[in-house]
């Protein structure tokens, strides 16, 4: 008698449990749940392809400004001035002909006007 109702119990437990699985894997296979799983896949995917993209674009910029640091550096750029040297002269690229203070080489100039000695 106990044996008959042990396995009883154990196929009623085993029938319930069976049931529920198959009820769980039936819901999980509705055309609106595989919609819903595959949104939340999408979204979890683009937040992690964001949090990648967000970390390499911060390492790039720190990346950069240690570049910009070491040849400041080496160019001299960063350097500090001595406050007793005086500051460095710049000279123009192009000659300014316009200026008064511009003498052409080329050009002969004399003391006296031609047009005087007629």
């Amino acid at each position: 008698m106990f044996r008959r109702t042990f396995w009883f119990t154990t196929g009623v437990a085993a029938g319930v449990w069976a049931t529920t699985k198959v009820n769980r894997k039936l819901r999980q296979l509705t055309p609106e749940s595989l919609a819903a799983t595959a949104a939340n896949k999408a979204l979890e995917t683009g937040q992690r392809l964001r949090d990648r993209a967000v970390g390499f674009a911060l390492d790039v910029r720190d990346n950069m400004a240690q570049r910009e640091a070491e040849l400041g550096d080496a160019l001299g750029i960063n350097a500090t001035v001595d406050p007793e040297l005086p500051a460095p002269r710049r000279y123009t690229a192009i000659e300014n002909r316009t200026n008064p203070k511009y003498v052409d080489p080329t050009y002969p100039t004399y003391t006296y006007n031609r047009n005087e000695d007629h």
